[in-house]
């Protein structure tokens, strides 16, 4: 993990970009008033969205279990 400047980065962007794609370096933009921001790969931000929505998936089902062990789902039989 990298920390840098504003200034400093608008000077030398391009090697920052480069270490975030290249090296999968996460680099954190310090900027006044703590307004800082992170500069991650695409690849990584990608991983970062995916791991997010299977946590919400996992949730979902272990609410859902937990449901069902506690009897909370009626079964019906159909009737032909």
């Amino acid at each position: 993990m990298l920390a840098v400047n504003y200034s400093t980065l608008r000077s030398n962007l391009k090697d920052y970009c480069d270490k975030a794609t290249d090296s999968q370096e996460t680099v954190i933009v310090t900027r006044k008033d703590e307004k800082n921001v992170v500069i991650i790969s695409l690849e990584k931000y990608n991983q970062l969205e995916k791991a997010a929505k299977n946590l919400e998936y996992l949730t979902m089902l272990d609410k859902s279990m937990a449901g069902a062990e506690a009897g909370g789902f009626v079964t019906k039989k159909r009737l032909n």
